[in-house]
């Protein structure tokens, strides 16, 4: 593996190791670490006994940072990365896996983004963070579990539930670039069997980008309202239901390209991400009887989805003579805008049986899951485009059944088994008006297999093979070859060494895995370029399957409660990822090459400081390697460090605070392309890229009541 630009974290990570494992004999603190516990997997489990890659987010976390919404939290996380080109992040990637973006094509996510049972895969620009209980991010392939959209891992948002006693909480934000936010949310009983809870929070912000030709610096504004409502009902002895309503209204600018790559830009058509998005869920869960507890899930999301872009980055007259210097290139230029429209609709059903004490198999050794799962996904995009000649408009309808069973088994008081199968079928109907229809029809197979060791109370080993998969589809463009209009499946094999343990008497703790990830028919994406008679450029992007390709790295997360006064917390995430026998669309040859937005290497290191009960002072550090921005050319971001601090007064019933991120104010991108968009320079190819978040700060008022 390639981690010679590793050596820095690694040697950070390496001291914290070294430092929390010589003193375990020494003198023991108090003071714990908290307990965290897993909601999403089958059954709720202490994080440190989990056999598997995972990072546990929680309310404090998010509080430390200020985050208003998952992207901006991500970073703590090892081995997780997340493509802009939009608004907010929509995609991430985990373990350098997972996709960047959509235009014309339907996308099979790598990644699932799944908010108190409601899958948004693919839409998780509303992750927003406000009254979030934890955010649950699993590293690898969740085959059993989650199925065809956990290829990479997946995200699982959980929010915070109604409470048996009345309480109520407001935030209040203010920051640069004329930011503000208001949040309140109430829970409490509505009566003896019936809980409540209710969120609602409002964000916006004019964004860190000036468009100089229109003289406005909100081009680029945010504007984002969440609403949440849950029901927590005891309806009798043994049926308990959980209800979740959410409205989300992100009506967002998208304003992000610079033909100088900077935060100055030209355009005259500015763009806008827009989401509006309506949901609900119900979890009904019956323990009336003797051998196995009950569970039916159901959800529901309707989603309009509005995204748009001025193509051109510019106005008209940008090369008019007067404004450039080589005259061979006036009135160069295009105008052209691309907009997409969405409407999605998803639906989920499942039924959940799991074993009681007392029903367990193989003489009292064995707990037993089974489940039957149902999927309706229609999707359907209307395109306006200037260089079309009528608008574009597609559907793409697909249904997924599952089934699925998980074994764990207990061999002795320190080995267990667990053993995972699920069978996916999916049909998929796809046509759009160039014309083209596509069925496909797809079978997968995914699971599990995991040893682990419980060494003693505070050491736990384990050892995982885990298969992945995710479906075929077909690219929409009606000028690509035959050849590339569709694609098969992917499958991914998971190999992971994990190891956690608690050290001093529950001060600190440290976890760490090992993985290689064996992937058999790749989906990447790459691009055709199409050069129009006045000399311009259109890019298609479509996916197909490259033949092999591996990824292996190193994930290490630990936590160190010195005293009452120093907390310290890091995690370290190595990743060496490559294509084996890829031709790209130009020809190139990818073989050997490390996969686009896979950085060899992510750090994490931060430090609480409480020097009384009523102040806290946190400092917190990022690091990111450089990486390849697509698997289409060969530019690459630049390697970053970031610098994020607050310093908290905290009373009673309140808490302010004043936070700052990138704090040093560093130039990063986190979307990438090449190619020529410039008429004053004759539209040479060069490097364009998104700048993500400068230096933002700000106060923060949380009430208690």
């Amino acid at each position: 593996m390639n981690f010679t630009k590793s050596i820095l974290p690694l040697a950070v990570s390496s001291a914290i190791f070294a430092s929390l494992s010589a003193s375990a004999n020494e003198a023991q603190t108090s003071t714990d670490v908290e307990v965290i516990t897993v909601t999403s997997d089958f059954r709720q489990q202490n994080l440190l006994k989990t056999p598997a890659s995972l990072s546990v987010l929680t309310d404090i976390e998010i509080n430390q940072r200020n985050a208003q919404h998952l992207e901006e939290l991500v970073a703590v996380s090892p081995n997780v990365n997340f493509a802009s080109g939009s608004q907010r992040a929509r995609y991430y990637q985990i373990r350098g896996i997972g996709e960047r973006s959509q235009f014309n094509e339907p996308i099979n996510p790598s990644v699932g983004v799944i908010i108190d049972g409601i899958d948004f895969t693919g839409i998780g620009s509303i992750a927003s963070l406000f009254d979030v209980q934890q955010a649950e991010i699993f590293r690898g392939p969740q085959g059993t579990r989650f199925g065809a959209n956990a290829l990479a891992g997946m995200i699982n948002i959980t929010t915070n539930a109604p409470t048996d006693e009345f309480e109520g909480a407001v935030k209040l934000d203010v920051g640069n670039y004329d930011s503000y936010g208001l949040g309140l949310a109430l829970s409490g009983p509505a009566s003896d069997t019936i809980n409540y809870r209710l969120a609602a929070n409002q964000y916006k912000s004019d964004g860190f980008i000036d468009n100089t030709y229109l003289g406005k610096s909100d081009t680029n504004n945010r504007d984002e309202t969440s609403i949440r409502g849950k029901l927590s009902i005891q309806a009798s002895q043994d049926l308990t239901i959980d209800l979740a309503a959410f409205y989300f209204d992100f009506d967002n600018g998208y304003d992000a390209f610079s033909l100088d790559n900077t935060r100055e830009t030209l355009s005259d058509q500015p763009g806008f991400d827009r989401q509006e998005t309506s949901a609900f869920s119900a979890d009904f869960t019956y323990q009336g009887f003797e051998a196995f507890t009950l569970k039916a899930l159901l959800s529901t999301a309707d989603s309009d989805l509005a995204y748009g872009y001025d193509e051109d980055w510019a106005y008209v007259g940008i090369s008019a003579p007067e404004n450039i210097e080589n005259q061979d290139f006036a009135y160069w230029e295009y105008s052209s805008t691309d907009h997409y429209f969405r409407d999605r609709s998803t639906q989920t059903v499942e039924l959940r049986v799991i074993s009681n004490s007392g029903s367990e198999l193989f003489n009292g050794t064995t707990d037993w899951v089974a489940g039957l799962y149902f999927k309706q996904d229609d999707e359907d995009l209307h395109r306006q485009y200037t260089y079309l000649d009528n608008d574009f408009s597609s559907a793409f309808d697909t249904q997924t059944v599952a089934i699925y069973g998980q074994l764990d088994s207990q061999l002795n008081a320190q080995w267990s088994l667990t053993s995972g199968l699920r069978v996916e079928q999916r049909n998929a109907d796809y046509k759009n008006s160039d014309p083209f229809i596509d069925n496909s029809d797809d079978t997968m197979i995914g699971g599990k297999l995991v040893l682990s060791y419980q060494q003693n109370s505070d050491s736990f080993w384990y050892g995982s093979i885990n298969r992945g998969y995710k479906a075929g589809g077909a690219n929409t463009d009606g000028s690509l070859p035959s050849e590339l209009r569709t694609f098969d499946p992917e499958y991914l094999v998971n190999y992971e060494l994990g190891y956690k343990v608690s050290l001093l008497d529950n001060a600190a703790f440290i976890r760490t895995a090992v993985f290689f990830m064996d992937r058999k028919d790749v989906q990447v994406k790459s691009s055709k370029t199409i050069v129009r008679g006045d000399g311009s450029s259109e890019f298609i992007a479509y996916l197909g399957n490259a033949a092999t390709g591996s990824n292996m790295g190193i994930e290490v997360e630990a936590n160190w409660q010195i005293n009452d006064l120093v907390e310290l917390y890091g995690s370290l995430g190595l990743l060496d990822t490559e294509f084996n026998d890829f031709i790209n669309a130009s020809g190139d040859s990818l073989s050997g090459r490390e996969q686009a937005h896979a950085p060899n290497y992510q750090f994490n290191l931060g430090m609480n400081i409480m020097p009384s009960e009523y102040w806290l002072i946190n400092i917190s550090v990022d690091g990111k390697d450089e990486f390849y921005f697509s698997d289409s050319h060969t530019e690459k971001s630049d390697s970053v460090a970031l610098v994020n601090a607050s310093l908290s007064y905290l009373g009673d019933d309140y808490q302010v605070k004043l936070w700052a991120r990138n704090l040093t104010d560093e130039d990063y991108a986190n979307r990438g392309f090449y190619f020529g968009n410039d008429p004053r320079d004759g539209y040479t190819a060069k490097q364009y890229s998104q700048l993500a978040e400068p230096l933002v700060f700000g106060v923060t008022l949380d009430y208690q009541f």
